[in-house]
């Protein structure tokens, strides 16, 4: 005898039953970012702010009615690991995640990600590729490099600067800021009489050292982030050579003076206005100042992009990360701690702001970044 349709129905929608994910009473957000490791001032940055802007969000009724939830994967700024920390993240049926930050993770990351149908908004990947290959769930709070790479060779050309040595860190974000900062200045007619790339994780940095003064280069472009940086500029200092560094935002962290000493002075660097300056992120300043955590550089563009995802899903009534998505991709505005944010097509913002800060003494005698 062969089983009606009816009871072949039954079956299916018995097994379905079984072997369906369960219903969450929950949206689960993950936060990548390096927790350990050498960039790991700037994991602390990530998870800060997705853990004070879930906790906000909760606070509030959640969203849509849906109480959120944070895990935390380390990616230890390492491709290998972020890409571990994707599909612990795809196991645990997280529908959302902030990160990462290198954007040499985040690429192979988000491939895991798109594959899975997770949305997806990194605060701090610049390298235009993240958002050139069309993922239709991937976004960003950040820039791109070739906007700062941009704003940087106007500035170094404006100034005068003839002779520029470029040296990056062998990284997707390093080599790719400081390609792009090449391109532009080469557009300006400005060309480099020093090329280079040095072993992120390096000590020693004589050898370039004495590269750079025999360049005889009256400006140094830094394509990396704090430590290496940090590193290369004291010892430059401690050997002599005086010659200024720019750097793009990867050194927009205190620990790059830190690192550096009293040579930071006269450092410039690309990086948008300072978020904890604006009305907009008063209050959560505050929150932060509170617990004694100082919410520099990419904290407020990770609350932000928390912010982007409510906002979103309630514009579409929806927790699917496609039709957040869509929501994202429609051209509204979102009302965030950095400002008013829309994005294009590709999952930009669509303001580019990049400005220059210099490193220099504030009135109470601490060493930070101003705008110029």
């Amino acid at each position: 005898m062969k089983p009606s349709f009816a009871r072949l129905s039954l079956m299916t929608a018995f097994f379905l039953a079984a072997v369906a994910p369960p219903v969450l009473a929950e949206v689960r957000f993950g936060v990548g970012a390096p927790i350990t490791g050498p960039d790991a001032s700037f994991g602390a940055q990530l998870r800060n702010g997705a853990e004070q802007a879930v906790a906000d969000i909760n606070a509030a009724g959640g969203i849509l009615g849906e109480k959120v939830t944070l895990r935390v994967g380390d990616d230890g700024a390492d491709p290998k690991q972020g890409v571990s920390v994707a599909n612990k993240f795809v196991g645990d049926q997280v529908s959302v995640v902030i990160g990462h930050f290198n954007s040499g993770v985040t690429l192979p990351a988000s491939d895991v990600y798109a594959e899975a149908g997770i949305l997806q908004i990194t605060p701090g990947s610049t390298n235009p590729k993240i958002t050139d290959r069309g993922i239709g769930t991937l976004f960003r709070t950040c820039g791109r490099d070739d906007q700062q790479g941009a704003v940087a060779a106007k500035f170094l050309a404006g100034r005068g600067f003839k002779k520029i040595a470029i040296i990056h860190d062998k990284t997707t974000y390093g080599k790719g800021l400081a390609d792009e900062t090449r391109k532009s200045l080469e557009a300006l007619g400005v060309k480099d009489v020093l090329y280079e790339g040095i072993n992120k994780g390096e000590k020693d940095y004589s050898a370039i050292v004495s590269k750079i003064k025999q360049s005889g280069a009256d400006v140094l472009y830094w394509g990396g982030v704090h430590t290496e940086g940090g590193l290369l500029l004291r010892q430059m200092r401690d050997q002599g050579v005086e010659t200024p560094m720019m750097g793009g935002d990867g050194i927009a962290s205190d620990e790059f003076a830190a690192i550096a000493g009293p040579g930071v002075e006269g450092t410039f660097m690309t990086f948008p206005p300072d978020p904890r300056d604006r009305p907009e992120a008063a209050k959560v300043v505050a929150e932060f100042k509170a617990k004694n955590f100082n919410p520099e550089t990419y904290t407020l563009y990770t609350y932000a992009a928390v912010e982007v995802v409510k906002q979103a899903a309630e514009a579409a009534k929806s927790l699917d990360a496609a039709e957040i998505a869509k929501a994202i991709h429609s051209g509204m505005e979102f009302n965030t701690v950095i400002g008013k944010l829309s994005f294009d097509d590709k999952g930009d913002v669509t303001r580019a702001d990049y400005v220059v800060f210099i490193w220099k003494k504030g009135p109470d005698g601490k060493m930070s970044y101003y705008q110029m």
